[in-house]
């Protein structure tokens, strides 16, 4: 697949005002900070369609965008760690929820994971929750031109055996660099899979 144009539609905090559902929908998630909007850029050759931020937390909003006037990415709050009072985290989940749950074209969500780091109990934690709820994901292990030699295959290895320890077979796993394009056409060939 080839993304020839891309633009913003809207931002919100509630289900019942996202695009009507008529066209499928590959929504993006992670913990904050973990370069969520800037492979979004990436994916789309468009280095300022969603905005990207050295603070976790910017993105607060539901944000759709569509692509070749044929399918919708979106653009989730982050989870875990945001400079936000209690209450706004709070305010988050409910509607990430309801999003994640209720959005009945939501083909597929694709988790984000930093594979500079150690497996994180609240990336699991999600992960299970999103499996006990039967929610179609893959994993996108991000950054990947972080790390030198073989440290990105052993991460990425210690993870899928600590994923292993609850799942009996593992979701597929993307490895992505918004700085380099590494795994661009994989994840849009997997999108393009779905939507033939």
């Amino acid at each position: 697949m080839e993304i020839n144009n891309a633009r913003f539609i809207m931002s919100n905090t509630d289900i019942a005002l996202c695009p009507p559902p008529t066209m499928p929908e590959f929504a993006f998630i992670g913990r904050s900070n973990v370069g969520k909007s800037s492979l979004i850029n990436m994916l789309t050759g468009m280095r300022k369609l969603a905005k990207t931020s050295s603070t976790p937390g910017k993105t607060q909003h539901i944000n759709h965008f569509i692509i070749n006037e044929q399918w919708f990415l979106v653009d989730l709050p982050g989870y875990g760690y945001a400079k936000v009072p209690k209450h706004l985290k709070e305010k988050f989940r409910r509607y990430i929820e309801e999003y994640i749950l209720q959005r009945e074209n939501l083909y597929c969500l694709f988790v984000l994971i930093d594979s500079r780091l150690e497996p994180q109990r609240i990336d699991i934690e999600f992960i299970t929750w999103l499996g006990e709820n039967e929610v179609p994901f893959v994993l996108v292990f991000t950054k990947c031109d972080k790390l030198k030699g073989s440290r990105l295959t052993e991460n990425i290895e210690t993870y899928k055996q600590e994923l292993l320890k609850y799942w009996e077979t593992l979701p597929d796993i993307f490895v992505s660099s918004a700085e380099t394009g590494h795994g661009r056409q994989e994840i849009l060939d997997f999108i393009e899979s779905l939507t033939r």
